[in-house]
């Protein structure tokens, strides 16, 4: 479970683990700058650059997943992404957060199942 907020609603958190995060670098390869600088000539979305972004922070939130996984956490409460781009052709993704182990709460009238 992967929330941006700081807590699940129905759910306690009854251990909180540390920091995790899943990091990708990903660069932009010639056949893909060409395009992309012939796109610019004509203006709008550049399709290969957004495909490259989806695809880095989906690789950032799965790498995330398996390192809240190892150290034994069942969610990942606050997560963020970040970037920097490494010179001119690079770029680095991070997502991050809280990994914790939650539970169903018991004392709530309504209980929230979340996936």
């Amino acid at each position: 479970m992967l929330l941006t907020s700081n807590y699940a609603s129905g759910y306690k958190i009854d251990k909180i683990l540390g920091m995790v995060y899943g990091i990708t670098v990903r660069s932009r390869g010639l056949g893909g700058n060409i395009m992309a600088g012939l796109r610019t000539l004509k203006g709008g979305e550049i399709s290969e650059y957004t495909e490259m972004a989806h695809q880095a922070r989906q690789q950032a939130l799965d790498r995330l997943s398996e390192h809240a996984a190892s150290i034994g956490a069942n969610a990942v409460i606050s997560v963020m992404f970040d970037s920097t781009e490494i010179g001119t052709t690079m770029d680095e993704i991070i997502a991050f957060g809280t990994a914790v182990v939650l539970s169903p709460s018991t004392d709530s009238a309504q209980s929230v199942k979340l996936s």
